[in-house]
């Protein structure tokens, strides 16, 4: 559908946890790959009972946002990898410092950001 850029927030096909069926939902993109792939993080109504979940409002997005009646959850434990054509739309952008808070509390993602850094 098109390129996206970590912080992004979209709507794609994906189930939470590996099981179950495929839902439209929101998802934090962390960061693209360069064959289309996107490592993204979910985002879900109710917190997490299983890992760290990340708060989302309104005051989180720098551009666009959801359709938040209550907050929203950014489910760090959940990360997986998706294909850009498995993304539906585009609903805004997280300031800088909320996609650092995701990317904090997502197991492995500062470990291999640290690694591409070093030459």
């Amino acid at each position: 559908m098109g390129r996206y850029a970590s912080g992004d927030v979209v709507l794609a096909a994906m189930c939470i946890g590996g099981g179950g069926a495929r839902k439209v939902r929101p998802v934090v993109v962390v960061s693209s790959g360069e064959t289309g792939s996107l490592l993204i993080c979910p985002v879900s109504s109710s917190p997490s009972t299983d890992g760290v979940s990340i708060p989302l409002s309104l005051d989180d997005f720098a551009r666009g946002g959801l359709d938040l009646f209550t907050e929203s959850y950014a489910l760090a434990a959940h990360a997986a990898t998706i294909r850009t054509a498995d993304v539906v739309g585009k609903k805004g952008t997280l300031l800088p410092e909320t996609l650092g808070a995701i990317r904090e509390a997502m197991p492995g993602v500062q470990e291999k950001r640290g690694r591409g850094r070093r030459r």
